[in-house]
């Protein structure tokens, strides 16, 4: 559902991307956390415990299994819609509002042959992370021109960044 007139461009994405993963990712998945629990059993750190007579990473042990409980909590989860509007104020994702003012530059990063078409927001602090909106349905240019209104563009973003290339290759 995309919505465009001159004030505002409105459309709906998907909560979260994501992944179709088969049988073999779900076995080198629990292969690499038995890996990554065995060492943090067998590592010692300025966190460690005595279990079972050895020094233990118990931290780091923790952090596999909630990260792996999430994975697989999320996975069955069907994303919900969330809808994205850009205006004269600034940008709404779901409940999230961003004033303009807030933000340090745009990026509209078009590929149609890697299937790449996103809308990118850097924040001016640089605690938040970078905003990452799927276009869809959206014409590129349009969305680029309207913001080009309110916002700088950053020319030097060509590639996706790193992060989502990796979570896209490593299907998490």
């Amino acid at each position: 559902m995309a919505e465009n007139n001159s004030q505002y461009i409105r459309w709906t994405v998907p909560e979260y991307h994501t992944h179709e993963r088969g049988r073999w990712w779900y076995i080198i998945a629990g292969l690499i956390i038995l890996l990554c629990l065995f060492y943090s059993f067998f590592t010692i750190s300025q966190w460690h415990i005595v279990w079972l007579g050895v020094k233990s990473n118990f931290l780091f042990a923790l952090i596999i299994v909630v990260a792996a409980f999430i994975v697989l909590l999320n996975d069955g989860r069907t994303p919900d819609q969330v809808h994205v509007e850009l205006g004269p104020e600034g940008v709404k994702i779901g409940h999230a509002f961003y004033d303009y003012d807030d933000l340090k530059n745009f990026s509209v990063l078009y590929k149609p042959k890697q299937s790449v078409k996103n809308l990118y927001f850097e924040h001016r602090n640089a605690i938040y992370p970078r905003l990452s909106v799927p276009l869809k349905d959206q014409d590129a240019l349009t969305v680029r021109n309207f913001l080009l209104k309110y916002l700088d563009e950053d020319l030097d973003r060509v590639n996706p960044p790193l992060s989502e290339q990796l979570t896209k290759l490593l299907k998490l």
